[in-house]
């Protein structure tokens, strides 16, 4: 059901426009973490799936833009098939229903991550194009800011206390230094479970109109450290290890030592983790999209973890144990 009557009008019409005498009927099927709804259109012999993606809200020419820089790298996107952008409607092949999400209790888990973990040489030759935004460190700083505008300040009604203001300082320009460090390479930047669709014997890729030039392990992480599905460890060292053999074989990672492509990981997945923590909060206040709050905790979770690790952040971590994760664990108790 479409909520806004106008906006249903003008759906009809831009479907219409393309299917003519064609009868088609279309049902809502999901929204992502945007301002964009998805419906897959359907007539007696064809199967489409329409984003809705206001055009006041969203600008959708780098969606059309980088579809074709992915599509021309040899991976695996949906096909235009029409597109309205004034209105901000774009017709898009079907490419099912499965996602990776829907397949991590399967046999084949590890070799289904290995198969995707094989595409990232192919994501990282994506040449720059005028459709990526700059990933620069006043970008990489704005992430960060997102966990404690959105999380601590407006969902907790905290703020850094005085005490860990230098560590949190600190913490930010180490996560910006060892992001900018790293050889830049192109990133889908939400390479995760929910975003990678099997069609057939292939894995297939959405939502990669955010597509960026940055770290390097930035989408081995969005993957493997991935924010709705904790690998068992021994799986998770066994592709990390398989991940950077394979970046190794395409020369992407400039000579340097595993140990050195796991701290890099490590700490890329920290700034991702505060950022994605953050986001699910702006998701909730913002946009009334409750269903992310369940992923918070875990997702923090990995933060406490790489924490703790780090001698020089152990006051950071003792917030986080003492007051930040309990004044969590209480608010998602109230939504109960």
């Amino acid at each position: 059901m479409i909520k806004n009557l106008n906006r249903n009008t003008q759906l009809n019409s831009f479907l219409k426009s393309f299917f003519g005498i064609t009868p088609f009927s279309y049902q809502a099927i999901t929204s992502d973490a945007s301002f964009r709804q998805y419906y897959r259109v359907r007539t007696q012999v064809s199967s489409y799936i329409l984003m809705d993606s206001p055009a006041d809200l969203i600008d959708n020419a780098p969606f059309i833009g980088l579809r074709q820089d992915f599509e021309q790298a040899g991976l695996a996107v949906p096909k235009l098939v029409s597109s309205d952008l004034t209105l901000g409607f774009i017709l898009l092949s079907d490419l099912g229903s499965i996602h990776l999400a829907d397949c991590l209790e399967q046999p084949s888990r590890i070799s289904d991550y290995q198969a995707i973990l094989d595409l990232l040489p192919n994501v990282a030759a994506i040449p720059k194009s005028k459709w990526m935004k700059p990933y620069d460190a006043d970008f990489i700083r704005l992430e960060i800011n997102i966990f404690k505008e959105w999380l601590l300040e407006n969902w907790l009604g905290l703020i850094v206390p005085i005490e860990y203001e230098a560590q949190w300082n600190n913490l930010t320009e180490l996560l910006v230094e060892n992001m900018l460090k790293q050889p830049q390479v192109t990133m889908h930047r939400d390479f995760h479970s929910r975003n990678i669709m099997k069609t057939g014997t292939n894995w297939a890729l959405i939502d990669f109109q955010d597509a960026v030039q940055g770290p390097v392990c930035y989408d081995a992480v969005s993957l493997l450290k991935d924010c709705y599905f904790k690998l068992p460890q021994q799986e998770f060292k066994s592709l990390l290890a398989y991940n950077f053999k394979v970046m190794n074989q395409y020369n992407l990672l400039e000579g340097m030592s595993f140990g050195t492509y796991r701290s890099y990981f490590e700490l890329t997945g920290l700034q991702r983790h505060l950022k994605a923590a953050g986001i699910f909060c702006r998701l909730l206040l913002r946009d009334n999209k409750a269903g992310y709050t369940t992923s918070i905790l875990p997702t923090l979770a990995y933060v406490q973890a790489v924490l703790k690790q780090h001698q020089e952040f152990q006051g950071l971590a003792t917030w986080f144990d003492d007051e930040i994760i309990p004044a969590i664990e209480q608010k998602i108790e109230s939504l109960r």
